[in-house]
């Protein structure tokens, strides 16, 4: 080895050394926030950890496993995540709608994104204690606002739906199982949560992908469909709906995610998983489970399950999804 090429290496090396020492802090940071914590609770899961130590710590295998697909709460709650995952297609197409209108060359449009942009800004606290308000079923402004209505047209013997203390819902599920049960038709808790959650969606970070996805189109798309007589409609179909099936199919992945993860700040300020435990979805049921109840390896266990639907509804997502985007 030449004395030019032994420079070279201790330089390479040299400089391998200084990026490991600058990579090293955020390696740490994952190491020990991240995948530590995910190992750690994945070890948990096999284990009957309580916090509050009135059995001693033993390996238990797959028995919190068993027990969870056993327990009628895990299905009910099951069942909550499932059902306030309704309001997403209508997010979704809502969004869309809303983007596909502010991309128009309108007067004061700036003005406009800002403004249907501004709840993504606010606290989630904030706009669930504000929600909370609005739904109150006697002085709230939603009820204020329908029991006018109803009057105005007559439906004097219609009452307004109490939301957040109803366990009532359009699809009829009933309280204590997982099955159908006619005296719940109505609306209830679960309602009021998606309308709130369609409200606070439509305008926020989907907006933001569709518009970025619209201004990306080219414009000889457009002016070819114009020139073979294509209108508003017939441009959307063929240009614009084509054009964003990446953007949507990266929503639709996204918004499944979001989906099966969420409902726990919604059911802690809103609702505590009430009334009757109809707003409790899985990963509030995790934390009445590890921080309420102390049970860390029965709630890790939900976690994994809950990890395991995840990740199988995104394969599904990408193995049907996909084939409709052309990259």
């Amino acid at each position: 080895m030449g004395p030019r090429r032994g420079r070279a290496l201790r330089r390479r090396l040299s400089a391998t050394i200084i990026a490991g020492a600058f990579l090293l802090p955020n390696f740490l940071g994952f190491v020990i926030f991240t995948f530590g914590p995910v190992v750690f609770s994945l070890a948990a899961s096999f284990t009957n950890w309580n916090l509050m130590k009135t059995v001693p710590l033993q390996w238990v295998g797959l028995d919190n496993f068993l027990k969870l697909m056993q327990s009628p709460d895990f299905h009910r709650y099951f069942v909550n995540t499932a059902y306030l995952m309704l309001g997403l297609p209508v997010a979704i197409a809502g969004s869309l709608l809303l983007a596909v209108i502010l991309s128009q060359p309108l007067r004061g449009v700036v003005v406009y994104r800002t403004l249907f942009y501004l709840p993504s800004f606010t606290s989630g606290v904030a706009l669930f204690i504000l929600w909370k308000a609005l739904y109150n079923p006697e002085f709230g402004p939603i009820n204020q606002v329908l029991e006018t209505l109803f009057d105005w047209a007559g439906l004097t013997s219609v009452k307004a739906p109490t939301w957040l203390t109803s366990t009532q819902n359009p699809l009829a599920l009933a309280v204590e199982y997982a099955g159908f049960s006619p005296d719940q038709f109505g609306l209830g808790a679960r309602d009021a949560i998606i309308i709130m959650g369609i409200w606070t969606a439509v305008g926020g970070g989907n907006l933001l992908l569709y518009l970025a996805g619209i201004s990306n189109i080219p414009q000889d798309l457009y002016e070819a469909a114009e020139m073979d007589g294509a209108g508003a409609c017939s441009k959307f179909r063929h240009v614009t709906w084509p054009q964003l099936a990446p953007t949507t199919f990266f929503i639709v992945v996204m918004s499944f995610i979001g989906g099966l993860q969420g409902g726990f700040e919604q059911a802690r300020v809103m609702t505590l998983g009430g009334p009757a435990g109809t707003t409790t979805t899985l990963s509030y049921y995790i934390y009445v489970k590890a921080f309420e109840e102390f049970q860390i390896g029965y709630a890790s266990a939900i976690a994994w399950i809950l990890f395991i639907i995840i990740f199988a509804v995104t394969l599904l997502n990408w193995r049907f999804g996909s084939r409709y985007v052309n990259y």
